[in-house]
């Protein structure tokens, strides 16, 4: 890549087809580009640094690969700002591009708020501010040139909104601290208030001092947002729905491992974070420490969700119950997220009484798969059975509530069948295919293997690592039949 052109791609007065776009071959080049941001960054060449961000906040593959993210791969493509403006269409966003070609820094506008539900917990919501089109497309194009320089500089220990690691990586990371006899079995489980409202500008700007962009960032931070027709100025905080606010959030809250020391075990998602100790006295310390350190940033612990906790009694992290039972860590799925999950599976199916069984397979199966790939790297076996009867029965009684006139044997009989070897199978006829509801009990358990201390996909030295890590998620998880799973149990208890 030369000044962010692929033969002719950028070239002024070319016309382009989107669709005709070389895609890979583009997002290549930006890759390559990040790479040497993180490489000039881990070597502390900071001339080189803000050079290569300079170019890569210039470049017009850069360009069109951010209109791509938001326009074609976000999930909130459809959303608009409050100048109304979305692309849907090869030709709008083409357009589009053209149009921000034009500009070499982009004004910014206020965000709209709106309100959204809390996922698992009714009646709650929380707001989020939704930048114009353009302020979009212009925060993914700073964000692929600030990213690798801060995941060079990001703490090992820090999982929520980073390129490669999930929430699983987290909690084995719990696990790994807190296996066995432990030596740190006091444990401060935190939630910092209001993390993305509450976040002091200025720390953020002295973070990041006077790298290319930084005006930019200015802007997006005091743009103020729009809600009902009012403007509203912002002194602190970042907008939620902004592409470049969590990467901000880990700017403000990065720092906080090295501040408590060797002494304490340290993992934080976002605004989540747990903290191990051989003590309570000790874990008293490290709150104090940490609510002076927020208190620089703007930001304070959660009274209500912070709470200190011995191993034994066990404590919930990012959805999961993690608690030391004679001498061995285990984790499960957390109770009320699992009670949640299946009261929003039974309002759904309360509301849709009249769609064709078919509709519910087709809105249950990726559900129940997703829900069982979060859950499958921890000890939740009981628990998938136990939601795999839960759904079972919601289903029965749907079909009862169907067929009023008809006796239970009609129903079962159109309803259900033997798959897999296994009874009582929801199914649906679709055209000439049969469609089975997916079979949680099926799910084979697989403990998930933690990212590398200090790994990131922008790291030269690290692609083939990269690569095969890619490969291993890829595989779709193993699911067992119900013959399989008995024959191995058979070899486990001869």
């Amino acid at each position: 890549m030369k000044d962010g052109t692929i033969n002719g791609i950028g070239a002024e007065g070319k016309t382009l087809d989107w669709e005709l776009l070389p895609w890979q071959l583009i997002d290549k080049s930006i890759r390559k580009l990040r790479q040497r941001i993180f490489r000039a960054t881990r070597e502390q060449k900071w001339n080189v640094v803000r050079s290569l961000m300079k170019l890569m906040l210039r470049s017009y593959l850069n360009l069109l690969a951010s209109v791509r993210r938001v326009t074609q791969k976000n999930k909130g493509k459809k959303t608009a700002g409050v100048d109304g403006e979305v692309a849907l269409t090869p030709k709008s966003r083409m357009a589009l591009v053209k149009r921000m070609a034009k500009h070499t820094l982009w004004k910014a506008r206020p965000a709209r708020r709106v309100h959204i539900p809390k996922p698992g917990k009714p009646g709650q919501e929380r707001p989020l501010g939704i930048p114009t089109l353009r302020n979009r497309v212009s925060q993914a194009m700073v964000k692929n040139a600030h990213e690798p320089y801060w995941e060079a500089i990001f703490e090992p220990n820090s999982y929520g909104f980073r390129p490669g690691r999930s929430i699983h990586d987290a909690i084995e990371h719990c696990w790994l601290y807190l296996r066995g006899h432990g030596l740190r079995p006091w444990i401060l489980d935190a939630d910092i208030k209001g993390a993305f409202d509450n976040i002091s500008h200025d720390h953020i700007l002295r973070s990041i001092g006077h790298l290319p962009g930084r005006e930019l960032i200015k802007q997006w931070l005091k743009e103020g947002y729009v809600e009902a027709e009012c403007f509203h100025e912002t002194e602190s905080g970042t907008p939620q729905g902004g592409i470049i606010s969590p990467l901000l959030l880990n700017v403000a809250l990065n720092g906080l491992q090295q501040k408590l020391g060797p002494v304490y075990g340290y993992i934080r998602y976002a605004d989540d974070l747990v903290v191990c100790a051989s003590s309570r006295e000790k874990i008293e310390e490290a709150q104090i420490t940490i609510s002076e350190w927020l208190q620089q940033r703007g930001l304070a612990l959660h009274p209500e969700k912070t709470r200190i906790a011995h191993i034994d009694d066990g404590f919930n992290f990012l959805g999961f119950s993690i608690r030391r039972y004679r001498g061995k860590c285990l984790i499960k799925p957390q109770k009320e997220k699992v009670l949640a999950f299946l009261s929003e599976q039974r309002l759904w199916l309360n509301k849709h009484k009249q769609v064709a069984a078919e509709s519910v397979i087709r809105h249950l199966n990726p559900i129940l798969r997703g829900w069982s790939n979060n859950y499958r790297h921890v000890v939740s076996k009981q628990v998938l059975a136990y939601v795999s009867s839960q759904i079972w029965k919601m289903l029965w009684k749907w079909c009862l509530r169907r067929h009023p006139e008809k006796g239970k044997k009609w129903v079962s009989r159109k309803y259900f069948c033997l798959h897999n070897n296994v009874s009582w199978t929801f199914h649906a006829q679709a055209g000439n295919d049969k469609l089975f509801l997916f079979d949680l009990g099926a799910v084979q358990i697989e403990r998930h293997i933690k990212v590398r201390s200090g790994a990131s996909p922008d790291d030269p030295t690290l692609q083939e690592y990269w690569t095969k890590r890619r490969e291993t998620r890829m595989k779709r998880p193993k699911v067992k039949t119900k013959a399989q799973r008995r024959a191995g149990s058979d070899a486990r208890a001869g």
